[in-house]
């Protein structure tokens, strides 16, 4: 039997035939018979001697066995013609009789698709492709929340140059952007921006210096005094680009990742840079410019203004006045209200319940806050951006330590719901005591 493989691949359809000699013959009796018992039943378009010359019949493979007088074989005969022509060959072939000398029959097998079996053996290859794809490519569900947590969690600063910088690992990229701490450094991270380096102080580092040399830099800063002072000092000793700003009064690190990327998209460049805008002190101005000259302040006064006509003026005009009743007081002004003084860490740590003192150790550079009730038991556990959001609706905090910035505004929340202690990394400098609850960093924590 011969093979389909064997074929060109323009074969559409194989023929394939048993046929039966009362007597003995050759190959070429078989061909010779089947190519002249055929020839002009059909006119030339069917004629296999036409079809073979131009390519639509392929070469005719004839088997034969001979025994006891006795021949029997196989045709099978290519064909690239369509399903008509090729079953009008097929039964022409059928027709016959007589091969060579002898009696002969000769009865249609089959007549093969070849496009058919190429189909079952590229299903059966595509079957074995997808089994491997499945197989070697979907990872299993450990691998997946594998992966998934170690995206969250996976916040891997490097430390840069000789002064161990915290950095971002794209930190040697064509871009970069320049943050003042560590916990800056961390939230970018989060955000995506991994091309970011900190300050690590309020003193431009030579490896800062260098870095700026030929990159775009951005520097983003706090939204306080300190900020200011930064950027006076990279415009003087470091080669910026662009300078972004934390709205005035907020920190870096207090930002939601949303203010992050927008503020980030809205920097202007050094040369329009400006100390960041303090809402307050825009206000007094309009208003002392709306209403013209002031009138000093009562301390400002001269002294007779504020004590009334001179002691001798005085006198006289008592010994005028009839002398009914009892006799009334000079009047007195009010001691003047002394200014808020900034908050002054303590000089002593201050021992609190073990749990307080070990969530300080645990939470540098997470970004995280936890509350604790009056008795030491941990209550809460939420992001530091969502803690001004969160106090308000807080009954039973007593005790609040976070990885950020103890802000004025932080300090007036907690105050408002009765936390005794707020415990930050560090402690704004536009933050004011308040007498009702002690503001701290984690360093003044007892071990």
């Amino acid at each position: 039997m011969v093979e389909t493989s064997q074929y060109a691949s323009t074969t559409k359809y194989i023929v394939k035939a048993h046929f039966e000699v009362q007597g003995v013959v050759e190959k070429p009796d078989v061909v010779g018979a089947v190519f002249g018992q055929t020839e002009g039943l059909f006119g030339p378009d069917l004629d296999l001697r036409e079809l073979q010359k131009n390519g639509r019949i392929g070469r005719i493979e004839i088997s034969l066995e001979s025994k006891k007088d006795l021949t029997t074989g196989a045709i099978v005969i290519p064909s690239s013609l369509d399903k008509v022509s090729t079953a009008i060959i097929a039964a022409a072939i059928e027709s016959v009789d007589r091969i060579g000398p002898c009696e002969a029959k000769i009865s249609l097998e089959k007549v093969e698709d070849v496009r058919e079996a190429k189909r079952q053996s590229i299903m059966t290859k595509a079957k074995d492709i997808l089994r491997k794809w499945v197989v070697e490519s979907s990872p299993s569900t450990e691998e997946v929340v594998k992966d998934v947590a170690q995206s969250l969690r996976g916040i891997d600063i490097i430390e840069y140059g000789p002064d161990k910088l915290p950095a971002g690992p794209e930190v040697e990229g064509g871009t970069l952007v320049l943050v003042e701490g560590r916990a800056d450094v961390i939230l970018l991270m989060k955000c995506g921006v991994k091309n970011v380096i900190a300050l690590n102080g309020t003193k431009v580092p030579d490896t800062i210096i260098k870095l700026t040399k030929d990159k775009e830099v951005t520097a983003f800063l706090d939204g306080d005094r300190a900020g200011d002072l930064i950027l006076k000092e990279l415009q003087q000793v470091a080669d910026i680009d662009y300078v972004a700003r934390a709205p005035y009064g907020r920190e870096v690190e207090e930002l939601t990742p949303k203010e992050v990327l927008r503020l980030l998209r809205e920097r202007v460049p050094i040369n329009q840079a400006r100390p960041v805008e303090r809402s307050g002190e825009r206000q007094d101005y309009q208003r002392q410019d709306n209403r013209g000259p002031q009138r000093p302040e009562r301390s400002e006064r001269p002294y007779f203004e504020r004590r009334g006509p001179p002691m001798r003026d005085r006198e006289r005009d008592r010994e005028r006045e009839p002398q009914q009743g009892p006799q009334r007081e000079p009047f007195e002004l009010p001691p003047q209200p002394t200014a808020a003084q900034p908050i002054i860490a303590p000089t002593e740590k201050v021992q609190l319940p073990a749990p307080i003192g070990e969530a300080a150790k645990e939470l540098r550079g997470t970004l995280e806050a936890r509350i604790f009730d009056e008795t030491g038991k941990e209550v809460a556990r939420i992001p530091v951006s969502e803690l001004a959001e969160k106090i308000p609706s807080m009954d039973n905090a007593h005790t609040v330590v976070f990885d950020g910035v103890v802000t004025q505004r932080l300090l007036d929340l907690a105050a408002s719901k009765n936390v005794k202690f707020l415990i930050g990394d560090r402690v704004s400098d536009l933050a004011k005591k308040s007498d009702k609850l002690s503001v701290m960093t984690m360093d003044d924590i007892a071990a």
